[in-house]
């Protein structure tokens, strides 16, 4: 191993060192839990050494952030053999997964402290989740990908499946399972086939050899349907979007929270790793595929979120909308201004999404959670600071101006027109306009009906703050984009000079 190797691998080395550490400290740490008399305390509701993981994790995210932002003026290079890259794309995604992860914690202690889930486990799965993230995001070898893929995937499962006396949560985890497998079997086909052809793993050697004329086109058209129905799974697109709506609904909301954020900026640089990076010559294959995914996901995913009353299923069906305008951002092919829209859109995504459920866990309670629209009903007469963040996040998500939502959709709808995708831009358009009747619809309910129930606002102070935080930055970029868009264009730029 060199030192340059050392150098590009050690965020991974100090998360996966700090990980296990802090789980095996929980069995040692001991702290004072609160019992309540005359009820025997049950040790699987004790919170044994939580504290200390979770203290150490909000420090341990917070220097990865820094580091990862420290290194963006880095050079791209590959290490491990072929098997790692470090670039200006994989250093900003991976901050903005760390951020997503941190503000995810904050938001969940106390939705889990009611429910008995803030447990060490809990963050430790979270944590190798983050760390599969990191390595699929900057796999530079199809077993490198994989790898990340399955590391990210199989801690999210037990998440998911985490509340064992809920038959909702547990078959949502088992329905996360079989399908993720499923996909993973898919694009692990897919990649076989990619080497057969080829006779090579690393993905800048599969680039060489599929713009060979030579090669053999039949099988390797094959292996890259079964690679697209792959990733396809992973971001939840129609036709391959059945697992999303359950399992968003079924998922405690702090698991939901961590698997509809920071997983989608790793889906998106998977996405790129094997399309751009490595099939660009077979765009001519793989471009319609994605048109037809884009489209179906727009069209389903707006029009079936319409007859949703649970908040959480119809943010579901609003995340398989806003994947399908993540995909028609990647249609542009050789155009980087076109990816980096397609980033944006992703990063700005997620930072609307941790605000969308952090307001659900803020609203939810011991013995209730908020996840139905009756439960926002009249909230702007309770609590109008927390209704306008709600009105921040619904219109971020439907696309209107000034919150960051439309500057994101107006990002890609511009390099949809300056690549003679004008019918492509116009349906999106169409498509957003039906979205914005169920986030408004969200909306009236917040500010224009009677509350039905008590409502009440839980979390810490610090949580409310953050949660408010975010409300204001979703406006900000959104008014103010320019920053966020030049630092995705010029990561775009140097990570593809430098591949």
């Amino acid at each position: 191993m060199q030192a340059f190797d050392l150098y590009a691998i050690l965020p991974e080395l100090v998360l996966l060192v700090a990980t296990c550490l802090l789980l095996v400290a929980s069995v040692y740490v001991r702290e004072k839990v609160p019992s309540t008399p005359g009820i025997e305390q049950d040790i699987f509701h004790t919170p044994r050494g939580v504290g200390f993981v979770y203290f150490f994790t909000i420090i341990l995210l917070v220097y990865l952030i820094a580091a990862f932002i420290g290194r963006m003026g880095d050079v791209s290079l590959v290490a491990m053999n072929g098997l790692f890259q470090s670039d200006p794309l994989a250093n900003l995604l991976k901050a903005c997964s760390c951020g997503a992860v941190l503000v995810s914690l904050i938001y969940s202690k106390q939705y889990l402290t009611d429910r008995a889930l803030f447990r060490p486990d809990f963050i430790v799965l979270a944590l190798l989740a983050l760390l599969g993230q990191f390595v699929l995001i900057s796999g530079a070898n199809l077993l490198t990908l994989y790898l990340g893929l399955e590391l990210m995937a199989l801690p999210t499962y037990a998440l998911v499946a985490m509340r064992h006396n809920s038959e909702k949560s547990v078959e949502a985890g088992i329905k996360y399972f079989i399908l993720g497998a499923l996909a993973s079997g898919f694009l692990l086909y897919g990649m076989s086939m990619l080497y057969g052809v080829t006779g090579s793993l690393d993905l800048i050697e599969i680039f060489k050899t599929v713009a060979d004329p030579r090669v053999n086109h039949l099988v390797m058209a094959f292996g890259l349907v079964f690679i697209v129905a792959g990733l396809a799974f992973k971001l939840g697109v129609v036709p391959f979007h059945m697992w999303v709506p359950d399992v968003y609904q079924g998922a405690p909301t702090a698991v939901t929270l961590m698997i509809a954020a920071a997983p989608k900026l790793a889906a998106f640089a998977l996405l790129f790793r094997l399309l751009v990076n490595t099939l660009l010559p077979l765009m001519g294959d793989w471009q319609p595929m994605l048109v037809l995914l884009a489209l179906l996901s727009l069209i389903v995913g707006n029009v079936t979120a319409i007859a949703q009353t649970n908040v959480k299923r119809m943010l579901a069906y609003s995340a398989i909308a806003q994947m399908g305008f993540v995909l028609l951002g990647m249609l542009s092919v050789f155009d980087d201004h076109a990816f980096s829209a397609s980033m944006f859109y992703a990063i700005t995504y997620v930072l609307t999404t941790l605000g969308t459920f952090g307001l659900l866990m803020a609203l939810s309670r011991k013995g209730y959670d908020c996840e139905t629209l009756d439960g926002l009903k009249g909230l702007n007469k309770k609590h109008p600071w927390f209704a306008f963040i709600g009105l921040v996040m619904m219109f971020s998500l439907a696309g209107i101006p000034p919150t960051v939502g439309f500057a994101a959709k107006l990002g890609v709808l511009e390099a949809l027109v300056d690549a003679e995708h004008t019918f492509l831009a116009i349906i999106a358009v169409m498509a957003s306009l039906i979205g914005a009747f169920y986030y408004l619809r969200v909306v009236k309910v917040m500010y224009f009906d009677e509350p039905e129930h008590e409502i009440t606002v839980s979390g810490s102070g610090f949580a409310k703050g953050i949660l408010g935080l975010n409300g204001i930055l979703v406006l900000v970029i959104g008014m103010v984009p320019a920053g966020l868009m030049s630092l995705c264009l010029d990561a775009m730029r140097r990570t593809l000079l430098g591949s």
